[in-house]
């Protein structure tokens, strides 16, 4: 980017109208992360926002500086969550008429949320690319202003604010720590922090499963991901923005990615310091505070940029908070099918660990797979429970960074497969009624189903783990693509195969 367009883009931070409808969020120091960390750690706020999110900074400072024609057609916008409250309650503010394109499969609360703000929602597809889709065509017809989510100057630079007070907050900040999605926050950020104070360190972090911007700036260009995960729904884009990815290439200093465990782990630090619960994307800032080498002199500032989740969710995060502290460890184990086994394996390894998790089924006569899930102090101790299995002579498979097995194998008990021919997928399924019908009927009736594994997650999409007979798959891929279904062939890893077989 050249001098003259990074000069444009802070003054526009500079004069940003954000504060009609957006608070200065606080910023806390987090007293619990600083010592596990060992540095000063603070915590920016803005799941504080009157809509719980920062998208409203950006979206009302793109609507407040629309022209008189454009503010009498109204705006529009394709959002399943924090940016279409955010341009609802900004068109409110300025009298404007909203139409916000929604998926059907958007949870109820988010609904309700943006109608409440007097914005028309219309529910289209199964997904937010359906939503977005069918929102060109609804620009068409309308003749409204489209509000992108993140890639426009306006937004970027109404995100760009947060920098601005994180720098009037805390002076002497070293690190900004910035969840990323589309890349319009960090870009916003990374542009205003560094023309006034380039020692700054600006650091995004992303989920593992959805690390559009970090594989793009080692590529220098932008790329599109085949497939992101849903753990981080307000994170989850297969492409970054065109202007975010250019600000990012040259301000951005390191962009780093986090596991589902870790974002689970930071909830809940997240919530230990503030009794708050901030949304998973919400969350990635602290994550990466966690992961990241920083000195014992660091100033950093983590960005806690949302808190919109449903309660049926906290459930499930909940279960994964242990292993992605360290705290607990989750292995595959085989012990012999005989009376008096278990008690031994209790006796010669498990000893004075606490057992979080145990799931058998009877399935052979001679050996037994068992998932066994224990407490453990850190590392150390983790290293020391697989050293007494093998000293005892247990065969096992450490579990405890396979998020298939986390998110699917435990809740599964027992009973073989077939022994060739199976192909297993794990399918992004949406969350409404008569979407496995419609799966079914995509799938056709060519290919016997030999393992089906689904758990909601009380979100607007889940996971779901199935297995077909096909010794040749490649019609049952093109027709699972051409109904519009994202999926991934699994590799049945030797963890896998020692529960499932």
């Amino acid at each position: 980017m050249s001098p003259v367009i990074i000069d444009d883009m802070v003054k526009d931070v500079l004069t940003a109208r954000v504060y009609d409808v957006a608070i200065e969020s606080p910023l806390e120091k987090a007293d619990k992360l600083s010592c596990s960390v060992g540095c000063s750690v603070y915590l920016k706020r803005e799941d504080l926002q009157p809509v719980h999110s920062f998208k409203l900074r950006g979206a009302y400072n793109k609507i407040a500086q629309l022209t008189e024609p454009e503010r009498k057609k109204g705006v529009i916008a394709a959002s399943a969550g924090n940016h279409a409250q955010g341009v609802a309650l900004a068109a409110k503010k300025m009298g404007l008429s909203a139409l916000i394109i929604m998926p059907r499969t958007t949870p109820s609360i988010k609904v309700d949320a943006v109608k409440s703000h007097g914005a028309e929602v219309e529910l289209v597809g199964d997904s937010y690319s359906d939503a977005a889709e069918y929102c060109k065509q609804r620009v068409k017809e309308t003749g409204r202003t489209y509000i992108h989510p993140f890639d426009d100057p306006l937004v970027i630079a109404g995100q760009g604010t947060i920098g601005r007070e994180i720098l009037e907050q805390l002076p002497t900040v070293t690190h900004i720590f910035v969840p990323v999605g589309g890349g319009g926050m960090i870009a916003g950020i990374a542009t205003y922090a560094k023309a006034l104070r380039p020692d700054i360190r600006i650091i995004g972090v992303e989920p593992s499963d959805s690390n559009a911007m970090q594989i793009s700036i080692k590529q220098k260009t932008r790329v599109t991901l085949p497939h992101v995960g849903i753990f981080a729904d307000g994170v989850a884009v297969k492409q970054v923005g065109e202007y975010a990815f250019k600000a990012a290439l040259h301000k951005v200093d390191d962009c780093i990615t986090v596991t589902t465990d870790q974002i689970c782990a930071a909830m809940k630090s997240i919530f230990e310091d503030t009794r708050s619960i901030v949304e998973p994307a919400g969350a990635l800032g602290a994550a990466g505070v966690a992961q990241y080498n920083l000195p014992k002199d660091a100033h950093a500032v983590a960005i806690c940029s949302g808190a919109n989740v449903t309660f049926e969710r906290l459930q499930q995060i909940a279960e994964r908070t242990l292993i992605g502290s360290g705290r607990e460890a989750m292995f595959a184990v085989t012990i012999p099918e005989q009376p008096g086994s278990l008690r031994a394996f209790c006796t010669d390894v498990i000893r004075d660990h606490n057992i979080s998790e145990f799931n058998y089924r009877l399935n052979d006569r001679k050996e037994a797979h068992v998932l066994v899930a224990v407490n453990v102090s850190g590392p150390a101790d983790k290293q020391k429970f697989m050293n007494k299995m093998e000293e005892n002579g247990y065969i096992h498979a450490d579990l405890s960074d396979d998020d298939l097995a986390k998110g699917h194998i435990r809740h599964m008990i027992g009973g073989s497969g077939p022994k060739n021919g199976e192909k297993i997928y794990e399918i992004t399924f949406p969350e409404r009624p008569g979407a496995l019908g419609d799966f079914l009927q995509a799938v056709g009736t060519d290919w016997n189903i030999s393992l089906f594994h689904y758990r909601s997650a009380a979100s607007d999409s889940s996971s779901v783990l199935i297995g077909f007979e096909a010794a040749n798959s490649n019609e049952l891929e093109r027709n699972l693509s051409k109904a519009n279904f994202d999926f991934r062939q699994v590799q049945r890893a030797t963890a896998i195969e020692a529960f499932l077989s």
